[in-house]
């Protein structure tokens, strides 16, 4: 069995997962934004929200930055696409 970090290495390590999901949320609201700009697009030139052929091809290409864990990206693409979806909207 894996030993378990001492207490102070352990707030070190939720520390620094802290940091990343404070970077985390600040590329996700910058997403969000360039979703509404694309949104705006979209509806000045009257094209639909949902593009199911470039919703595939990003669900295929961001797995493929991490092979290791393809199906963890999916899943995560999955939901930042219906995010994204919704702030076109």
């Amino acid at each position: 069995a894996e030993l378990l970090p001492p207490e102070d290495d352990l707030t070190d390590l939720r520390r620094e997962l802290d940091a990343i999901d404070r970077e985390l949320v600040c590329l996700f609201a910058r997403r969000l934004d360039m979703a509404g700009r694309i949104g705006a697009y979209k509806r000045a030139h009257g094209l639909a929200v949902q593009d199911p052929a470039r919703e595939e091809e990003v669900l295929q290409s961001r797995g493929e930055l991490l092979p290791e864990r393809r199906a963890q990206v999916r899943r995560l693409y999955e939901l930042l696409l219906a995010l994204s979806r919704e702030e076109q909207a």
